[in-house]
């Protein structure tokens, strides 16, 4: 996908991206490059392949979900940077956290934010299992999101504490979606969410699948959870 091609894709879903907003991916692709040789953040690199795979996937969310509103969003786990930076840079009037247990990658996003000048975005260091816990981020979040992080059953036990009620966790899935929501649904509701939508697609030019769940925080999540950092992932609710 060259930058036209992007360009014109999110146009059509009713994106319109400004000259400074184009200059940000770029920026953004040549940064990504640049550090990646010094740190893995991501298997693809050609130019292409970021703009397809990194930059116009994580937009997606935005087909499925308003994002033309002023809101708090988390990222768990975002590596370097996907979904939210992207998100980010389409619509600057999101609040944009990030958490990620390595310090190497929030030290990549500090520099990337003031590359490309970015305002209301911050990045925390910390294990998603301990921060969901913390008085200050619990259940504080509008919207929060996850890509390809871990399957549902896990994924949930990360996020949904996150959320505050009335808000919504959205997350980016490829293959075994559909799977992965039933063998999640317990964990869902348990703490406090509820499947509001499922969408699946395929990502232009090269036609792989994609899916957006949507899962509306209806409850609080109760106190007991998370659970200590890696029994989630070890011993999920299913």
């Amino acid at each position: 996908m060259n930058i036209e091609q992007f360009e014109t894709s999110l146009k059509e879903k009713g994106i319109a991206l400004n000259s400074t907003q184009l200059g940000q991916f770029e920026k953004y692709y040549e940064t990504l490059v640049e550090w990646n040789e010094k740190m893995n953040l991501t298997a693809i690199t050609e130019k292409g392949e970021v703009y397809l795979k990194h930059f116009y996937d994580s937009i997606s969310a935005a087909f499925y979900f308003d994002f033309t509103k002023p809101f708090r969003l988390c990222d768990v786990g975002a590596g370097a940077g996907f979904p939210s930076i992207p998100l980010k840079i389409a619509f600057p009037h999101i609040d944009v956290t990030i958490v990620d247990s390595l310090n190497k990658r929030i030290t990549f996003l500090n520099h990337l934010a003031t590359t490309l000048n970015l305002e209301k975005v911050q990045f925390v260091h910390d294990r998603a299992e301990t921060f969901g816990v913390n008085p200050n981020y619990r259940e504080s979040f509008d919207v929060v999101t996850a890509r390809a992080v871990a399957r549902m059953s896990v994924l949930s036990e990360l996020c949904l504490p996150l959320v505050k009620v009335g808000g919504h966790f959205l997350a980016l899935k490829a293959v075994n979606a559909e799977e992965e929501l039933k063998t999640g649904q317990k964990a869902i509701t348990a703490l406090g969410g509820k499947l509001l939508n499922s969408h699946t697609f395929n990502l232009p030019i090269e036609e792989f699948d994609r899916t957006i769940i949507i899962i509306k925080k209806e409850k609080q999540t109760p106190k007991k959870y998370p659970r200590k950092p890696g029994v989630p992932g070890k011993t999920p609710i299913e």
